[in-house]
């Protein structure tokens, strides 16, 4: 079974194949597709209405099979790939070697939030911007510039989700006041929680709905998946996911997901609440 590491464990030849993995994928054409369909669901996905990837119980599911297809793609140029998580908590300086030049490269410059370095800058030929946030046509990022944001979560408040004793509550949107999903997600609290404050920090591409075009998206939501088998594992006899049954507007237990029920596929919360059918991460107990 493949395992998600740790990027802070991850050997050099590990580093190179990710990074070469996400080149290939983009030069293919199969990458971008991503950002596509994220920013369609987080323009679409409101409080008041339909909402699916974002801003709803179905957001840990719904992301849970967007990385494993993209984790699959990436498959397909190397099949010894799979995605690393970053744990903020421990990893917070932009010294970190998770912001090598040799990695995911490091900050934006100032004048424009330009990525100078690294294999993801724009003057390497090697990752255009295509969904683009305005003109520019290179990945943006402004790490720990932001006033509102100058900090990565802490361990704290990592903490504070996964002591949450259920899974979700009404309104099942981000207006709820508990639950491990929208305490994970961010919106709880004053919006101060783990997921959404890294977007925010990390700024640039990664505080737009076009966020997979900086390859940090998919260490920050392997990050935010674990951190659900973790509840999980915390919280046995609680519900892994709610609602079970319908409500309007939002994804029940055994309901759909959209883009899959587009093309035709049914995946629904129920099928990704365990992440064993498909990975390991390198924590989980032998």
């Amino acid at each position: 079974m493949a395992v998600r590491k740790n990027q802070a464990k991850l050997t050099k030849a590990e580093r190179r194949d990710f990074v070469e993995a996400l080149l290939e994928l983009k030069r293919r054409g199969g990458y971008d597709k991503y950002v596509e369909i994220h920013d369609r669901f987080v323009m679409s996905d409101l409080d008041d209405q339909e909402r699916t990837g974002h801003v709803s119980p179905s957001f840990l599911p719904w992301h849970r099979q967007f990385l494993l297809d993209f984790e699959r793609d990436l498959q397909s140029v190397n099949p010894a790939v799979t995605l690393p998580y970053w744990d903020f908590t421990v990893n917070r300086s932009l010294s970190d070697p998770v912001f090598a030049p040799d990695f995911l490269g490091g900050n934006g410059r100032e004048r424009d939030a330009q990525v100078m370095d690294g294999p993801f800058a724009y003057s390497g030929g090697r990752w255009p911007i295509y969904f683009k946030a305005d003109e520019r046509p290179f990945l943006m990022r402004e790490m720990g510039r932001s006033t509102s944001t100058p900090q990565l979560p802490t361990a704290a408040t990592v903490e504070a989700a996964l002591a949450a004793p259920y899974y979700d509550e009404a309104p099942w949107n981000s207006t709820s006041k508990a639950g491990f999903r929208n305490l994970v997600e961010g919106w709880a609290n004053g919006n101060t929680g783990p997921h959404n404050t890294v977007h925010r920090w990390v700024g640039g591409h990664m505080n737009t709905g076009m966020s997979p075009n900086d390859p940090v998206f998919w260490l920050l939501h392997c990050f935010i998946d674990k951190l659900w088998s973790d509840w999980q594992r915390r919280h046995p006899k609680a519900p892994a996911y709610l609602p079970v049954e319908p409500v309007k507007d939002i994804v029940a237990l055994d309901e759909p997901m959209k883009p899959w029920s587009e093309k035709g596929q049914r995946v629904t919360p129920a099928d990704m609440i365990d992440h064993r059918k498909f990975y390991a991460y390198d924590t989980d107990a032998a």
